[in-house]
């Protein structure tokens, strides 16, 4: 070992941590010893810790199955990280994921969320109970829904989601369930069944199963709702490479995915915020808060060289290359606009109901975030509901009130 290397063990090792085989891991010398915490935190063989900003917290346990590498991810505590590589990621309690992950920037997997084996991740946001089976490819997801460990919405194993197109774009982000609604962790749960894929970008309501094997291409806002087909038919056609025939549907799906991830950054600071603690602590918020910026960041970006492609459209209708000259031409504006809403959107009078509800109920409850959320009223939850759908809304109507013309 280097010098400083053994340094760094050596700290870990007397403040508590469990390292059964110290010559076998790897700590770089930027990562700080005072951001893991010494309370049963084990660091099994082979594992590698790098990034100033890394930060493990009480009881969470890393490479049991198989060697990890962590590179600037806050871990919450009692979270398993079974084997893999994760970088630029949150894992807030008892999350748990299976050997040979890959999971990447701007990920978030909420309290309870979990993954099995080989399952890849980025940009990928799970809200508390979402469970992952194996061999999966989720990136630029969000998905919501369910009530508790026993009653959530799950991916089967071998399933895709499509995030890149043959025009070579990645304006491909899918809402599956939503932010206002899937917070207050009372709807339905959504299933994608194993050997299937979904082709974003994708909308898909609470209570939606999608059948094992099938391929889904469309949006299913109806609640409640079984999806079902085979293989798609045989055929050869002539074909346009670079060509799109749904502009205002992918346009309008990735102006959803931003609204609800600006109304979920407004439920981060204002809520969230609330629940700082020990087991919650302001240097873990901090990495929600960094994540949803890497999120909010990437899905601006994919839209816009989304809108930049456009000019190179070959299949056109005169109304329709007309409608992307003028999307082109306001986007500037655009971006402006969603940048500004990440600091003020919706309706203020709800909001102060709202977190004035959630600050009378942390007087008689610890903050445990789940069950506080959980014992809200339904009156509370349709209250805080409603706020936040203000804010997409707001988001969606306005900016396309920008292009309409």
């Amino acid at each position: 070992m280097t010098v400083q290397k053994c340094g760094i063990i050596k700290a870990l090792l007397a403040k508590g941590v469990t390292i059964p085989n110290p010559e076998s891991i790897e700590i770089r010398k930027e990562v700080n010893p005072d951001r893991i915490s010494g309370q049963g935190v084990v660091i099994h063989s082979g594992c590698k810790i790098f990034g100033e900003k890394t930060l493990i917290l009480k009881d969470t346990v890393v490479g049991y199955e198989a060697p990890v590498t962590i590179e600037n991810c806050q871990i919450g505590p009692d979270v398993k990280l079974n084997g893999g590589f994760f970088k630029e990621s949150v894992f807030l309690k008892h999350v748990s994921v299976g050997s040979c992950a890959h999971v990447r920037e701007g990920t978030i997997f909420e309290e309870y969320a979990s993954a099995a084996h080989s399952v890849g991740a980025k940009q990928t946001i799970l809200f508390p109970y979402v469970t992952l089976g194996s061999q999966i490819n989720f990136c630029d997801c969000l998905m919501a829904g369910g009530t508790g460990k026993k009653n959530h919405s799950e991916v089967g194993s071998s399933y895709i989601h499509f995030n890149f197109t043959p025009q070579q774009d990645k304006a491909t982000p899918s809402l599956i369930g939503d932010v206002p609604k899937g917070v207050m962790l009372n709807q339905s749960p959504i299933f994608l069944g194993g050997q299937g894929g979904l082709v974003g970008p994708s909308r898909l309501a609470y209570g939606v199963t999608i059948a094992a094997g099938t391929i889904f291409r469309n949006d299913e806002l109806r609640e409640n709702r079984l999806i079902f087909g085979g293989a798609a038919k045989s055929g050869n056609i002539a074909y346009t490479p670079g060509a799109y025939s749904n502009v205002k549907r992918i346009f309008n799906n990735n102006l959803y995915y931003i609204a609800n991830l600006i109304a979920l950054g407004h439920w981060y600071q204002n809520v969230r915020f609330q629940f700082i603690s020990d087991e919650f602590p302001n240097e873990l918020f901090e990495g929600i808060l960094d994540k949803l910026d890497l999120a909010i960041n990437e899905r601006i970006k994919r839209l816009e060289d989304f809108v930049e492609k456009l000019s190179e459209f070959k299949l056109a209708s005169e109304k329709l290359k007309k409608q992307n000259q003028i999307m082109a031409q306001q986007w500037p504006v655009i971006k402006d606009l969603l940048n500004s809403y990440q600091q003020a959107a919706g309706n203020e009078d709800l909001k102060i109901i709202f977190i004035n509800t959630i600050k009378k109920a942390l007087k008689t409850k610890k903050p445990d975030y789940l069950i506080v959320i959980e014992e809200l009223t339904p009156e509370n939850k349709n209250i805080g509901t409603q706020w936040l759908q203000g804010i997409v809304d707001q988001v969606v109507k306005e900016i396309n009130n920008k292009i309409k013309r």
